[in-house]
């Protein structure tokens, strides 16, 4: 069935494409058109474990846990500095113990939700506008992805406004934020304590402002939040609920490789209710507390607000080896409402590109990240409640220590298959089901 379906999609693909190009032929390049299809194929061993609890990683060996998604990003070209991105998407697919048990998941590909059979909806769907600052100079930009090829200022402000990822503009590094490509884990993808605002598949509606000059950049992003905590419907009370990203960008080069490092603060306020209130509640017999903060009943209370920030930095050294470093912070109050359950983060890693071993399109990738949660967090753990992610009943805390490696081949044009490993010590910050776990993945990544 699932072949079928892949099948179907490659066929409007071509189709597409096709129409695409001719229009490109007849309007100057007006369209862009590109595919993009990633399956990764996941397992762990076996480990021990003391504590079971609801959101426990299952101690017994797992395999054949296959995820899909297939994306086709189409934009137009409309007026000077204007343009239209239309993305529709098919996801699909299980997580390890249904992307639950790990904080820093194991498959950024992975969604929250519990549907196997591949699902097609809008993943993108946004207006772009670029307004030129005096003395300006200008370049082209040839078409990509979400991108048609223009005439570009150097120094500009640019407006987006629609529904796409917070991801897609804030906290972007060029060694480790894509799963298709790159590190698989969630914690390695987006900074772990930035709660980005984003429903149960990783999108949003909202605007995106921008100050760019030839060196630096200035952004800032208002966009919905979930309605309820890991939720596919957007909260629109819209003087309540929100969230606030301000991101600057400094991007520089040392002998002609090139540097960046980006600073991140946020603000979220929605729905989510505070720890400890809702421990206090718990233990006063209140049981209604666990189930609103885990997403089965709206809260109704806007009180929840979280705060934090993101340090994002990488260099490269040469033309084939690149580092980054990463730290992340929130007040770790209320309730993870979005991302993942991660208050504290920090991580690094290298890349090497292939032509050291004659595989110049081959690359190497291994990272460290350590991840932490508040006092609060742990007190609502250790108590035996759980959140939507992680919740393993009486928690002896640790923090979460992964690391990953992964090789990834370059095998055709657009063709790349990549083998990944992840050994996770504490998952879900108890050192009774400390492991270590062995994860092993395959992912496949076919793209034009």
């Amino acid at each position: 069935m699932r072949f079928h379906i892949i099948a179907t999609i490659a066929g409007i693909v071509v189709s597409l494409t096709s129409q695409a190009q001719l229009s490109d032929s007849l309007k100057q390049k007006k369209w862009t058109s590109h595919f993009q299809l990633t399956e990764i194929n996941q397992e762990h061993q076996a480990f021990p474990i003391t504590n079971k609890g609801v959101n426990t990683l299952i101690h017994e060996a797992e395999s054949k846990k296959l995820s899909l998604t297939s994306t086709y990003f189409v934009g137009a070209s409309l007026w000077k500095g204007a343009s239209f991105y239309f993305n529709p998407e098919l996801a699909g697919g299980q997580g390890l113990s249904g992307a639950k048990g790990v904080a820093g998941f194991t498959n950024g590909e992975t969604f929250r939700i519990g549907n196997v059979a591949p699902v097609l909806y809008i993943a993108r769907l946004y207006f772009r506008q670029h307004i030129a600052l005096p003395h300006s100079d200008y370049e082209w930009i040839e078409e990509g992805v979400n991108q048609v090829r223009e005439k570009l200022p150097s120094s500009r402000i640019t407006i987006s406004i629609g529904k796409f990822g917070l991801a897609d503009y804030f906290d972007q590094n060029s060694i480790s934020h894509d799963p298709r490509s790159q590190f698989l884990n969630w914690s390695l993808m987006s900074n772990g304590a930035w709660d980005y605002a984003a429903d149960t598949r990783g999108y949003t509606q909202g605007a995106v402002v921008e100050l760019v000059k030839p060196s630096w950049a200035i952004r800032f992003s208002a966009a919905l939040v979930p309605l309820k905590a890991n939720g596919l419907e957007l909260d629109w009370h819209i003087s309540k609920a929100q969230a606030l990203t301000v991101e600057a960008e400094k991007s520089w080069s040392i002998n002609n490789l090139p540097g960046k490092i980006r600073l991140l603060v946020f603000r979220n306020a929605s729905q989510a209710p505070k720890y400890l209130n809702t421990l206090k509640e718990v233990q006063l017999g209140d049981s209604t507390s666990v189930e609103v903060y885990s997403g089965n009943k709206n809260w109704g209370i806007y009180s929840g607000v979280k705060y934090g920030w993101g340090f994002n930095a990488e260099q490269y050294f040469t033309n084939q080896l690149g580092a980054f470093f990463k730290a992340s912070w929130n007040d770790g109050k209320t309730a993870t409402w979005a991302f993942t359950e991660i208050d504290r983060s920090v991580s690094g890693g290298v890349q090497v590109k292939g032509k050291i071993w004659r595989r110049p399109n081959d690359i190497i990738g291994l990272a460290q990240v350590i991840n932490g949660i508040s006092t609060d967090h742990q007190a609502f753990l250790k108590a035996g409640l759980a959140g939507f992610m992680i919740g393993d009943g009486n928690m002896n805390y640790q923090p979460e220590a992964i690391t990953e490696m992964y090789y990834k081949a370059s095998l055709l044009p657009n063709f790349t298959l990549s083998a990944d490993y992840q050994l996770v010590r504490n998952p879900g910050y108890n050192a009774n089901n400390k492991g270590p776990v062995h994860v092993f993945a395959l992912r496949g990544h076919f793209d034009f």
